[in-house]
């Protein structure tokens, strides 16, 4: 698969794990770049996949001035919305259980924006995926933030772990999307290069 990228050495920038994994497991090789202190801001008129994929793009355009002409950059973005309010990466346990009461007993959004960069084409889309989280006890809350320490991740939870098992009532979208990387639109794209 994917003969017509051997032209470029794909580039993932990012230090996600589970970004890692997707790709890994799509069949492509790849390596990791990253670069620190990337501004993740973005204009408070935004709303939802209009955030993720401006912050996709900006990271993008952090990276494209370091670009070789021969490169493929990924760059994606992972935003959580509750009634209309994003939630990131928590700071500390305190954030990351209010936010995770914040999900309980209610749906959320899970969108991620993703930028595909060459010397001459660019392409951002974002995919959204809607999840519903069963009522948590602030035991289940407070376990999870101990021994699962998801500082890394938006909206504080990741849903491969103990936390998707025990309270991810319904999804409707892309599973891998929640876990940060909607590879099968991801894949679409690259195949279409």
């Amino acid at each position: 698969m994917f003969e017509n990228l051997r032209k470029y050495e794909i580039i993932l920038a990012s230090n996600s794990p589970r970004r890692k994994e997707l790709l890994q497991r799509l069949g492509l090789n790849f390596k990791v770049r990253t670069l620190l202190g990337i501004d993740e801001s973005y204009p408070d008129t935004l709303r939802g996949e209009d955030i993720a994929r401006y912050i996709s793009r900006k990271k993008a355009e952090a990276y494209r001035v370091s670009m070789a002409a021969d490169e493929l950059l990924i760059t994606a973005d992972t935003i959580v919305c509750v009634d209309g309010i994003v939630l990131g990466k928590p700071h500390d346990a305190a954030e990351a259980a209010a936010m995770l009461r914040s999900l309980s007993g209610r749906i959320h959004q899970v969108i991620t924006g993703v930028t595909v960069v060459t010397a001459d084409r660019t392409e951002n889309f974002a995919v959204t995926s809607h999840v519903r989280f069963s009522s948590l006890s602030q035991k289940e809350i407070d376990y999870y933030v101990a021994n699962y320490l998801p500082f890394d991740k938006a909206g504080a939870y990741g849903i491969q772990e103990w936390i998707g098992l025990v309270a991810v009532e319904e999804l409707r979208g892309s599973f891998f999307n929640v876990m940060g990387l909607p590879v099968q639109k991801l894949y679409k794209v690259l195949a279409d290069f």
